[in-house]
């Protein structure tokens, strides 16, 4: 099966786009709930509770795993990879979102100039400078902090007055800066997509976080048959929260856009 790993109900819009673009696949889906939010702790806090994850979904049988909480690919996935991995699960794989987002929006910019919008952690990281000048070092990068953002996403503001305004102020500093592309840097945001994309204006190229990490998970398992071959093909969802599974089950309905019919609880 594919493990899905969030920190909370935000990596639910990633399994969506999966579901609708890869659905013969079994996937497991876990939300980390109750230690959310990740952005605010300690470097070795996140890897920590990243590991614990990753390990609790390999032994639920998981052959690949994504992490779709960009503060968990940003300040725990390279570390998981090049250390943990190869001691313990050798013949399995963990993936991220930074790099995907950052190859699109590569392919998209016109001009070079490329701005990311995320959690304070995910932009302190500078992950997706690192990545986008790896691709290419010419590149103009400007990035936001919108730490109100999730909290709104999560209250069900979209769409509020109050949160336009907020947006507006977040994305002045970048349109200001012409950009071409813009990555949303956090899996919460797909919902206030359609505000930026207004906001920002038709010369600027609002990514589509998840459509993207989903096109670029079908190519991985393409061009990964030694992997895609071992993948259970049932189309079957199971859903664990280290949280209430009723508050996971009310947020998911909607972040999934689908019903989930039975969320189980864990506890590391």
């Amino acid at each position: 099966m594919i493990g899905v790993f969030d920190s909370g109900y935000g990596g639910l819009t990633i399994l969506r786009a999966f579901l609708d673009n890869l659905s013969e696949y079994d996937y497991f889906y876990l939300g980390d709930s109750a230690r959310t939010p990740y952005g605010n702790k300690s470097l070795n806090t996140i890897y920590e509770y990243t590991r614990q994850a990753v390990a609790f979904l390999f032994n639920q049988g998981a052959i690949l795993i994504i992490l779709a909480c960009n503060t968990a690919s940003a300040k725990a996935l390279r570390r998981i990879q090049q250390e943990w991995l190869p001691i313990h699960y050798p013949d399995r794989r963990v993936l991220g979102v930074v790099i995907p987002l950052a190859e699109a929006a590569v392919e998209a910019s016109r001009y070079g100039r490329i701005g990311v919008i995320g959690t304070r952690a995910t932009i302190e990281s500078r992950v997706y400078e690192q990545e986008l000048h790896k691709l290419d070092a010419g590149l103009k990068i400007y990035s936001q902090a919108c730490p109100l953002l999730v909290p709104l996403v999560e209250e069900d503001w979209v769409g509020k007055p109050e949160t336009n305004m907020i947006l507006k102020k977040y994305l002045h500093p970048l349109k200001s800066k012409r950009i071409d592309s813009l990555i949303l840097g956090c899996t919460h945001y797909p919902f206030l997509k359609k505000g930026i994309t207004r906001i920002m204006g038709k010369n600027c190229h609002v990514m589509d976080a998840p459509r993207i990490v989903a096109e670029k998970l079908a190519d991985y398992l393409k061009r990964h048959p030694e992997i895609e071959q071992r993948l259970e093909k049932k189309g079957r969802y199971i859903f664990v929260t280290s949280d209430d599974p009723k508050r996971f089950k009310a947020f998911g309905d909607k972040f999934l856009g689908r019903r989930i019919t039975d969320v189980q609880n864990i506890s590391f």
